[in-house]
């Protein structure tokens, strides 16, 4: 060990490392897999002692492909665990068809023995499927948010970056793996001990659950209008029944036209238009995510009409609902 790493004493000896079992889904993403493991590492190497032990885990026990096409070994399979293990599940990429039933069959038993599971990135989905978040709060990538939210409508879905809730964990994916075994070390051995962890991993700044996983709207258009950044919350919160640019308007105390003034000058387009788009793309992952009907994909993004909801797409994707839905299966089956 490097003599100028900063040491910490936790005063006192652990006798029982805690036990996290990683099952890892195929074309799990690599990312939120290592951001978990390696503040466990860490926290043992700074400590000097074995705070934690881990297992990877997975149906079949014997290897699992991650999304950028590495090959892990696994350890186990789905094996009985200890009462006080911790489970976390890596998702990524298609997770729906990685969601399989003796992956759902084996978190519902573990979860009645009254074990910890998170899901990580889109693992959310799995927890969700296998019954282990009605009735509380979760988080998952926002790029799979609507299709969540349309599919669990039992959960409590939010835009944290993590979300702890009582036995069940569950992240947004990236590197806010980071985040929510920071605030575990915490939680486990003290504010100090994560923190020198933090600084191993240059983590400059712990996000807590009160953060939010996406960039601000002002971050994200590249535009600081206060008043702007208002109308296209209220967009993004009512994308099911749309709301008419001149009730937009009166709600931020504009006219119409210093709406529309205020949209061309700096998005390049028209209130409606920008509205357009922002509904078409979460038709889109529905479409692409879901095995909803196009007829509720477009009910949900607040198109009465098949037909107008068809023209609208093609004439933004070239392509048409219809053929977007079977490229996307075409896809899977490969």
């Amino acid at each position: 060990m490097d003599a100028s790493r900063k040491m910490v004493d936790l005063g006192k000896t652990v006798e029982k490392p805690k036990r996290f079992v990683f099952v890892l889904l195929n074309k799990f993403t690599l990312l939120s897999f290592a951001g978990a493991l390696e503040p466990l590492r860490i926290a043992n190497q700074v400590s000097g002692q074995t705070l934690y032990e881990w297992q990877l885990a997975g149906e079949g026990g014997e290897t699992a492909y991650c999304s950028n096409g590495a090959v892990f070994q696994l350890q186990m399979g789905l094996e009985e665990l200890h009462r006080d293990d911790v489970v976390l599940v890596c998702g990524g990429i298609d997770v729906a068809e990685s969601t399989t039933k003796p992956v759902l069959n084996w978190l519902r038993r573990e979860s009645r023995r009254g074990i910890t599971i998170g899901g990580l990135c889109t693992a959310a989905y799995t927890l969700a499927k296998a019954g282990l978040l009605d009735g509380k709060k979760a988080t998952i990538h926002w790029e799979n948010a609507d299709s969540f939210a349309e599919e669990f409508e039992e959960v409590e879905l939010t835009k944290s970056v993590f979300v702890i809730e009582g036995t069940r964990l569950t992240t947004a994916g990236g590197t806010s793996s980071i985040d929510l075994l920071l605030k575990m070390i915490a939680n486990d051995h003290g504010e100090e001990l994560a923190s020198v962890v933090a600084d191993q991993l240059i983590y400059s700044s712990i996000r807590t659950d009160q953060d939010t996983q996406r960039l601000s709207i002002p971050s994200r258009i590249g535009v600081r209008h206060p008043k702007l950044s208002q109308v296209i919350q209220i967009m993004e919160q009512n994308l099911e029944e749309p709301i008419s640019p001149s009730i937009l308007a009166s709600d931020v105390s504009m006219s119409t036209r210093q709406l529309e003034r205020l949209f061309r000058r700096y998005l390049n387009r028209s209130p409606k238009r920008y509205y357009m788009e922002l509904r078409l793309q979460k038709a889109r992952n529905l479409l692409m995510q879901t095995d909803m009907s196009v007829i509720n994909v477009a009910l949900a993004c607040g198109f009465t009409s098949p037909s107008h909801f068809s023209k609208c797409y093609r004439s933004h994707y070239n392509t048409t609902p219809y053929r977007e839905r079977g490229t996307q299966a075409t896809r899977l089956s490969i």
